[in-house]
């Protein structure tokens, strides 16, 4: 794993405004001049091509056009949509509350069959209970300081949820065993999370595997992350989620998941730690 979801994001940005830039190298013009053809200050042009400023639609099509290289505009604009939504923003995505994404990726679990997911933080959303839930997604709405539809959000999340209920959805999940004891919501709640786990186990489409606190291990503890058959993965960190669609990358996170997995216990070993948590509550 030489290189972060971040880094991959950038280097997705910076190779859109490569491309821009040749584009104008082989017109023979320089910025100021390509700036005047598109009307616009210089430096937005400098920015562009630095990679510095990310292109609107609008942006590519005036300096495709600018470059007599209108043909390009369409490859450059989906380029460009695609480095920008590898790395959004949790402000961004939450500008009007969280029901909307949870309703927008529906889709995307409907259609994949084979979900593989690794939690260092919190419980999976698939696997979350309303209460579990409510906590989580009230704390997050306060420390982002987004719009609170908490009430609805845990509603859309539950109705997504139901894949795993419903259709030929295979689980594959991977929890750290401090996932168990961190309280984001109060001990009711979080006793019936936990006792939800052990229901959610005796589904025959689940596998969820526990890493123990002492458990040897080749692979650090790193990131949440979701891969969505081998098509996307989804990384969440503190300020964004970053998508990945690129084949090297998925296969590493695939990798990674592989290598957590034989630090895991599974079955009844992995039960005793739920009861271990349950009994830690009081």
């Amino acid at each position: 794993m030489s290189t972060s979801p971040l880094s991959s994001a950038q280097a997705a940005r910076k190779a859109v405004a490569t491309r821009l830039q040749g584009l104008m190298k082989d017109a023979g013009l320089s910025g100021h001049e390509l700036a005047v053809r598109c009307g616009w200050h210089r430096a937005k042009s400098s920015r562009i091509a630095r990679g510095i400023t990310p292109p609107s639609d609008a942006d590519i099509r005036a300096w495709c056009i600018a470059c007599g290289a209108e043909d390009q505009a369409a490859d450059i604009i989906a380029a460009s949509r695609n480095a920008e939504s590898m790395y959004v923003e949790w402000k961004q995505i939450h500008k009007d509350g969280m029901r909307r994404v949870h309703e927008k990726t529906v889709p995307l679990y409907q259609r994949t069959r084979s979900f593989r997911v690794y939690a260092s933080n919190v419980m999976p959303g698939m696997l979350q209970t309303a209460g579990y839930a409510t906590g989580l997604l009230g704390t997050i709405t306060a420390f982002q300081g987004t719009p609170n539809d908490v009430a609805d959000a845990v509603k859309a999340r539950l109705d997504r949820s139901r894949v795993v209920r419903e259709g030929d959805h295979r689980f594959a999940l991977l929890l750290e065993e401090t996932v168990l004891y961190y309280r984001v919501c109060d001990d009711e709640a979080m006793g019936e999370q936990l006792d939800h786990l052990l229901t959610i186990m005796k589904r025959p489409n689940v596998s969820l595997g526990i890493i123990p606190r002492r458990a040897p291990r080749t692979v650090w503890p790193l990131e949440a992350f979701y891969a969505f058959d081998d098509q996307q993965v989804a990384v969440e960190t503190l300020t964004a989620e970053i998508n990945l669609t690129t084949p090297g990358e998925i296969r590493t996170y695939l990798r990674a998941f592989t290598e957590l997995s034989q630090s895991a216990v599974r079955g009844e070993p992995a039960r005793d730690l739920i009861r271990e948590a349950l009994t830690a509550l009081g």
